[in-house]
């Protein structure tokens, strides 16, 4: 039997996308300086967001409202997804590093819709 999760700094998937942000934060503090207000800011924002809604989600201590929040967090990562691509596609980051990220987004994707699965089969029962 799995132990119940009495906080939601022990998700894996809440410390991933904590770990994401900080990643964010340094790959755009590289970005030109008239981007300030523009990309970068919206990849940080959505970058905060994946980690902030798991929590507060978790907060809401109901199940259905988790759900909605962590449904929030995936349209933040697909949000954080697509500017990756368009800072490389402006030559703001090397596809190294985005290439990078695509597979950590990819995971962290796939994590949240398993998490959110697993959440509903349990509503179920």
């Amino acid at each position: 039997m799995v132990d119940p999760i009495n906080d939601y700094r022990d998700l894996k998937v809440w410390k991933d996308s904590m770990e994401l942000a900080v990643n964010i934060y340094g790959m755009t503090d590289r970005f030109p300086r008239d981007e300030v207000y523009g990309l970068t800011a919206q990849m940080r924002r959505a970058a905060v967001s994946i980690p902030s809604n798991i929590a507060e989600g978790f907060g809401r201590g109901q199940r259905r409202s988790f759900i909605q929040y962590l449904r929030i967090a995936q349209g933040s990562l697909k949000e954080l997804e697509t500017q990756t691509v368009l800072s490389e596609r402006l030559g703001f980051a090397d596809s190294a590093a985005t290439g990078a990220l695509a597979l950590r987004y990819e995971a962290l994707g796939k994590m949240l819709r398993a998490f959110i699965v697993s959440l509903e089969r349990k509503g179920e029962g």
